[in-house]
């Protein structure tokens, strides 16, 4: 089903038609073979940042698109309806940039026409093995010595693992809470840094990330990012862009998981006719794609209020929790439209349905959209 969609200027028309070009070229058919080697498709991110879509929302002058966050999200939606681990590795790698776009000294700036232009790969560095949603009490250490910062702690579930060209570490550098974290810019060829094993994935398996050990790992003094004590604001200002991006890759998994099942629909023929004519199956194909409908427009709600410089922190909750949680309901049915079909692995809405979970916990777990929307609400 192509969906009608409202786009501010006859340029996001065009970039539309170039992320569809490129899906069809570069995109189409290698799904489930990647996934099922667990590889990442490092050549593939490469290509589609020369194309210029992993610096869609950064200025021209620092090598991006110059793109609303509404178009930016409109083509993650497209790449994820295609093949998540692509769209999600595009979501955490303009994450990944954004530190040094938004609060880079000069001469950290100088790396972002690599960055964007898909030479340089990213990774967000803020979880640990026991520390994920209470980020502010993350406990991996940065102490200076003379020109350097050596760091010490485990970093994990980072998307890019072991793959990055740069890294985002969150460390403490002062006292306890969010006030004591500060940000440095680490090479991947840094000593000390040690990526580990990539997790064994229930789904998005050729995205697989990986926990970070730093063993006295030598960062130069110049790559901190913002101010010392600055890291806790840059890292969540950062995660609410992120989860309009996870918004965005739901509504693409569930569009395409509503278009299959609604072929199947179709096409299926039982008690004489296709099975899509009973209101069991067409009031569950109806309930699915207005949930999605529902889960788009709040999402381009809250990109609307970022791209006019307004607050949309909450706005960016409420899509990410709305949107994953539709995603998993949605390819849920998809599963049961196609009956035992839907369970073998020969139809794509089994990788869907397991895929769809992972939305749920990433950028911050649904319990915690949750609470962030409860307290905006009582203060």
């Amino acid at each position: 089903m192509t969906v009608d969609r409202l786009l501010p200027t006859p340029e996001a028309h065009d970039l539309l038609d170039l992320t569809r070009e490129l899906i069809t070229r570069e995109l189409a058919g290698k799904a489930d073979d990647f996934e099922a080697r667990g590889e990442f498709p490092r050549e593939i991110l490469r290509t589609l940042g020369h194309s210029g879509l992993l610096g869609l929302p950064y200025p021209e002058a620092d090598g991006g698109a110059a793109q609303p966050y509404e178009v930016y999200l409109q083509v993650l939606e497209l790449l994820a309806g295609s093949w998540l681990s692509i769209a999600e590795a595009v979501s955490v790698h303009t994450l990944s940039c954004f530190p040094v776009a938004a609060f880079g000294t000069e001469r950290q700036r100088k790396m972002l026409p690599d960055m964007l232009g898909g030479d340089l790969l990213g990774a967000y560095c803020l979880s640990e093995p026991q520390g994920g949603s209470d980020a502010a009490s993350l406990a991996t250490r940065a102490v200076a010595d003379g020109d350097e910062w050596v760091v010490n702690g485990t970093k994990a579930w980072i998307t890019h693992g072991g793959t990055a060209d740069f890294y985002n570490l969150f460390c403490r550098t002062g006292g306890p809470g969010a006030r004591g974290i500060s940000c440095l810019l680490a090479d991947a060829a840094t000593p000390g840094l040690l990526p580990q094993p990539r997790e064994r994935l229930m789904g998005l398996r050729a995205a697989a990330p990986a926990q970070i050990v730093l063993e006295n790992a030598r960062v130069p003094r110049d790559r901190l990012v913002g101010a010392e004590g600055e890291g806790f604001a840059i890292a969540m200002q950062a995660l609410d862009a992120g989860r309009l991006g996870i918004a965005a890759c739901a509504v693409g998994l569930a569009q395409a998981a509503i278009d299959y099942a609604t072929g199947y629909a179709k096409e299926r023929d039982q008690f004489g006719r296709p099975i899509g004519r009973f209101q069991g199956v067409g009031f569950m194909l109806a309930d699915m794609a207005t949930q999605v409908s529902a889960a788009r427009a709040l999402l381009l709600a809250a990109a609307r209020l970022k791209d006019a410089g307004r607050p949309f922190s909450i706005e960016a909750a409420k899509a990410k929790l709305f949107a994953t949680d539709a995603a998993m309901r949605v390819t849920t049915d998809a599963v049961q439209v196609l009956g035992g079909y839907g369970y073998v692995a020969d139809h794509p809405v089994e990788r869907w349905f397991r895929e769809a979970k992972l939305l749920q916990i990433v950028e911050g777990t649904n319990q915690i959209q949750r609470l962030v929307i409860a307290r905006s609400m009582t203060g």
